[in-house]
């Protein structure tokens, strides 16, 4: 140390960089190569991309250019969205999970034709959410894009039978290549359709036999009389078995991939899961969790390539919602997560329907009733419960019954 003016001087705490060799701290991005540029934007939230016409030029050319979707389509995942059912509405309301922040979208011009303006998202899968109006067509939409197209259109003839699942497979995003599943008939006598987009067109009916195996020993009999069957709806109603679900989550059905083999999973009319083995062509019904008589409302959800199963039970004056995994060694229900009661106390005698959607290890929860509108976050692993904040729209609260997850890529094609 030395002395100045009296004083005693320190060192200074500050680091002076070196004065050679430091230029490569000191590079912009404008001096990136544009497939370099590409590369490192690619890496950015979807939610950003909305802003690059605002930057400057340059980054608004490489929005529109096909070699950044390219670019985007090597990113492995994206944080999921979240796309809320709401036929009354002109536009589209998203849940961006990376942000955690209500985004609105435009409504792709097709669906805001009078014949489809009342369009209902039924599968997703990938970066697209598959639509159906009234007249049983399908939209296939991106929605970060507004991209948008009608499917071919199903043979008549399958009008006239019941419709039990909608499920949608994406094979490659920036190809387009995308199948839609569709799984109608009258128990025990069930089929299948298939659109396959790398044809545009769709493949013949398949029927699907009874598994030989089936776990629940239940035997069907087309000759029950409908007004004898009971069965508790998803709002935790009583009704017969002829009645249908909201319309939002009246196909409710999800899909796997296990071992090679696609999967479809939905809720029959008196609660119990059925399987539909695609590859393998054939069904079965799993064990009910709870009793037919007992009060629940239940969904499917697909979480890491897996089926699970969310309930919401009423006992001993409370009200409990939990995850559920069936073992296919024990044949037996599992629970893997369970909502804290503190939580789940609040939903108890309200007559709360949920509807669920996975994605990843999240699950997204939908919880209605005449009392109340709720959404909740759900870690599988950790168990962790998060309530999500309510979506406002012109300073009112917006009530959405169930919602659809999607990847946000702008380079998924229709």
């Amino acid at each position: 140390m030395e002395k100045a003016n009296g004083c005693i001087s320190r060192p200074s705490r500050k680091r002076k960089l070196p004065q050679e060799g430091n230029d490569v701290l000191n590079f912009t991005l404008d001096e990136l190569s544009d497939d370099l540029l590409e590369r490192v934007l690619s890496w950015l939230p979807t939610s950003t991309f909305f802003r690059f016409n605002s930057v400057c030029k340059r980054w608004k050319s490489v929005a529109a250019s096909e070699s950044f979707k390219l670019a985007c389509s090597r990113i492995p995942s994206r944080e999921p969205w979240f796309f809320m059912v709401d036929p009354n509405l002109n536009q589209s309301v998203v849940f961006d999970s990376a942000e955690r922040s209500w985004k609105k979208l435009s409504h792709p011009p097709l669906l805001s034709q009078n014949c489809n303006c009342n369009s209902i998202p039924v599968a997703a899968a990938g970066g697209l959410v598959c639509f159906r109006n009234l007249s049983g067509d399908y939209f296939v939409c991106n929605p970060v894009t507004g991209s948008c197209r009608e499917l071919p259109p199903v043979n008549p003839d399958s009008h006239h039978r019941s419709l039990h699942a909608i499920a949608m497979n994406a094979y490659s995003n920036y190809h387009g290549s995308y199948k839609l599943f569709l799984v109608s008939g009258d128990l025990p006598k069930l089929s299948y359709k298939v659109y396959n987009s790398s044809a545009d067109c769709w493949e013949e009916e398949i029927m699907l036999r009874r598994k030989t195996d089936d776990c629940t020993g239940f035997e069907f009999n087309s000759n029950d009389d409908d007004d004898a069957v009971y069965f508790l709806s998803k709002a935790g109603n009583v009704v017969a078995t002829n009645m249908q679900r909201s319309p939002s989550k009246q196909f409710s059905s999800v899909i796997t991939h296990k071992d090679g083999e696609e999967i479809v999973y939905f809720l029959s009319s008196s609660g119990t899961v059925v399987a539909c083995n695609l590859t393998q062509k054939h069904f079965s019904e799993y064990p009910r969790l709870l009793p037919v008589f007992l009060e629940y409302s239940i969904d499917v959800v697909e979480c890491k390539g897996e089926m699970l199963v969310v309930m919401l039970s009423e006992f001993f004056e409370s009200a409990s919602i939990r995850v559920w995994r069936f073992d296919e060694k024990t044949k037996t229900w599992n629970q893997i997560a369970g909502m804290p009661p503190s939580m789940s106390h609040e939903f108890y005698g309200k007559k709360v329907d949920i509807n669920c959607l996975g994605a990843g290890n999240q699950i997204f929860i939908c919880l209605s009733s005449a009392e109340l509108c709720s959404y909740v976050r759900c870690d599988i692993v950790t168990n962790e419960w998060v309530e999500v904040p309510k979506c406002c729209l012109n300073g009112e609260a917006m009530e959405f019954m169930s919602a659809f997850s999607f990847e946000p890529r702008i380079e998924a094609s229709v």
